[in-house]
């Protein structure tokens, strides 16, 4: 660590000479903070840019958000605190290192990941005291942007944050911040009652990073969040491993998605993005891997499990099935909301996100441009039959015996195109993420109908958590074994294809309800908008999923494998994209979607999502469309799903 004045925290009067007349008062800024980032990196060649979309880490490239024009101290310092966190994380953190030690569960893999992230600041701080300040300043901005300090049922925090701000106590000797002081309070007896005594021996490996991996290892064993044997077998590989290391990446690869499986916090933004880079280098040394024989082709792509116990058999299951369909429930938002409610939630979303908005609308107005300059119109001239060109006659007028001339209008790629916006509405997505998935929907449909091309918004969930009245219906019935799906399906549209705009957008604002957000079963959400789509006459159908997660629901698990649900989705989604006239493609926020769907994104923190979302329907409307394919047998896609008690109807 290089020793002097931390450039951030010159005086004010050292980076505002470094300004010119022409420029924004920003650049000082941004230059002393670009300066600084690589000073604190060690890396001279980190490129700093500024957008919109940040904040991210990717290989040595830093994003950041714009800094406002008028910026107050706060704001400066967290800006501040964002870089130092992604120049911590190059200068002292190893992704290979942590991957080998990484558990596979995702909770405890946000867990793990969380002490990492608190020793990468507790080093910065301890060395530097601009930093701890700075470092202090984002980490209340993120307690703040996730509602933590104003949460009034304290088992729904998020856990990981609570360890991570635990930890960084015991390492750095700095109070959790006052706004989340009785949270972390009312789980500090249980975690160091259990943990207590691992938790003190982090402070002597805080420089070695594979020791602290493996003391915060046994913090998840001590903490009931990982088994002796996952501990154990991972401490062998990793012992083993000096001649393989490249194996012990690729056995991480599903574990290096976002940690956090709801609102992405900005404090562990930088270490997905910096995970995902060692992706690709992992999924080259698939094919080496001996490990579980023929299971591993079925599930290299899902190292990351929905449940900690779970484990393909690699053995023939019973196909998908549904106890009763009996209490499922196709519903229209306004019937969910009297519209006084309605009208209220739609303003709500309104006030929160006014700055998004206009992010959002400067990026679909982007694409709004691009579709109409393909849409212009396009005529053929000189045609023997056609549409008489009247700027032409002058030609019968200088010469009677020349022939007429017609022309005819080409047509344009658009004009038979509907997109559906399939919405996960699930527990994990309260918050930010669902008000953002929202607007950014609400902005798009409002878009690509001035373009000529409809939209339907739909969300999925379920009625009740924990199964509902299907599952009591199972528990009177004599609890059945492997019921299948067991719990009552919500699927809402909140806008059809054929509605205007301004008759839906209020609907949108249901998303805030309370209550409303339950769990997710993605493969039947799914087949219910694909079928929809397939039922419309456009010849060009698309359909885009935005999800933070894997698909979960506790009743049906419970009963059925670990990866029941999971296993049903990649079969429905590989028939969409096998041929089914639909163009499929996946938006997840903080979750690794591109293990299944082959046409996906990822993003690490939901400011992201607009971008994202007009980014790859540009790209989509950029490719020529995709011929419909007909009279193929859809197993799944057409007909009835099975069950028990009942049967899924197709519409």
């Amino acid at each position: 660590m290089k020793s002097g004045l931390h450039p951030v925290n010159r005086p004010r009067y050292v980076t505002l000479a470094m300004a010119t007349k022409s420029e924004s008062p920003t650049e000082p800024f941004k230059r002393a903070l670009a300066h600084a980032a690589r000073s604190l990196a060690e890396t001279p060649d980190l490129e700093v840019v500024f957008s919109g979309e940040g904040p991210s880490l990717v290989g040595n490239r830093a994003t950041l958000p714009h800094p406002p024009r008028d910026m107050s101290g706060k704001e400066a310092a967290r800006i501040r605190g964002l870089a130092d966190q992604m120049a911590l994380r190059l200068a002292h953190h190893d992704e290979r290192a942590a991957a080998r030690l990484r558990p596979h569960d995702p909770n405890a893999a946000a867990a793990f990941e969380a002490m990492e992230q608190a020793r990468i600041e507790a080093i910065g701080s301890n060395a530097l005291g601009g930093v701890r300040q700075n470092l202090r300043a984002a980490l209340e901005a993120s307690i703040e942007r996730k509602g933590l300090a104003r949460l009034e049922d304290r088992s729904r925090a998020p856990f990981s944050d609570v360890l991570q701000m635990l930890v960084r106590e015991r390492l750095t000797g700095d109070a959790p911040p006052e706004i989340a002081k009785a949270l972390v309070d009312a789980f500090r007896t249980e975690i160091e009652e259990k943990a207590g005594a691992d938790l003190d021996r982090l402070v002597a490996a805080v420089d070695d990073q594979a020791a602290y991996g493996r003391i915060s290892r046994s913090i998840l064993k001590d903490l009931d969040m990982a088994d002796d044997t996952d501990v154990e077998g991972d401490e062998e590989s990793e012992d083993g491993g000096e001649d393989q290391p490249d194996t012990s990446d690729s056995d991480e690869e599903g574990g290096e998605a976002d940690p956090q499986e709801g609102a992405s916090s900005e404090r562990t933004e930088a270490s997905d993005a910096d995970a995902e880079s060692t992706e690709e280098q992992s999924a080259q040394m698939d094919d080496a891997q001996d490990i579980d024989d023929e299971e591993d082709a079925d599930t290299g792509e899902a190292k990351k499990p929905v449940r900690p116990d779970f484990k393909d058999p690699g053995t023939a299951e019973p196909a998908y099935k549904v106890y009763t369909t009996a209490h499922d429930e196709t519903v229209e938002a306004e019937e969910l909301c009297d519209p006084e409610e309605l009208s209220r939630l739609r303003a709500y979303l309104d006030q929160q996100l006014e700055a998004l908005s206009s992010v959002v609308s400067r990026l679909a107005n982007r694409l709004q441009r691009r579709l109409m300059a393909k849409q212009n119109r396009s005529w053929t001239f000189d045609l023997e039959e056609g549409v008489l060109d009247a700027a032409r006659l002058t030609r019968v007028i200088i010469d009677p015996m020349a022939a007429l001339s017609f022309k005819q209008e080409e047509d344009t790629e658009f004009r038979d195109t509907v997109v559906s916006l399939l919405i996960d509405n699930s527990g994990s997505m309260r918050g930010r993420p669902i008000m953002v998935a929202a607007v950014c929907a609400d902005i798009l449909a409002r878009t690509l109908e001035r373009c000529a091309v409809k939209v339907e918004i739909l969300g999925f969930t379920t009625r009740a958590w924990k199964g509902g009245v299907s599952r009591d219906a199972w528990i009177k019935a004599g609890k059945p074994a492997m019921p299948g799906r067991l719990n009552d399906l919500r699927h809402i549209i909140y806008k059809s294809a054929d509605a205007p705009w301004r008759r839906a957008r209020k609907n949108l604002g249901l998303m805030m309800r309370e209550g409303l957000l339950k769990e997710n079963i993605d493969g039947e959400a799914l087949i219910w908008a694909y079928r929809r789509l397939a039922a419309r006459p456009e010849q060009r159908r698309i359909l885009m999923v935005i999800s933070d997660g894997a698909p979960v629901d506790d009743s049906t698990l419970s009963v059925n494998s670990g990866h029941y649900l999971e296993r049903h989705l990649r079969q429905v989604i590989g028939e969409i994209e096998g041929g089914s006239g639909v163009e499929l493609i996946a938006i997840g926020i903080g979750h690794d979607v591109t293990r299944y769907y082959r046409r996906a994104v990822t993003i690490v923190d939901v400011e992201q999502l607009g971008g994202a979302m007009t980014e790859k329907l540009a790209e989509l409307f950029d490719e020529a469309p995709r011929g419909a394919v007909r009279g193929h047998t859809r197993t799944l896609l057409q007909a009835p799903v099975k069950g028990s008690r009942g049967l899924v109807p197709a519409e």
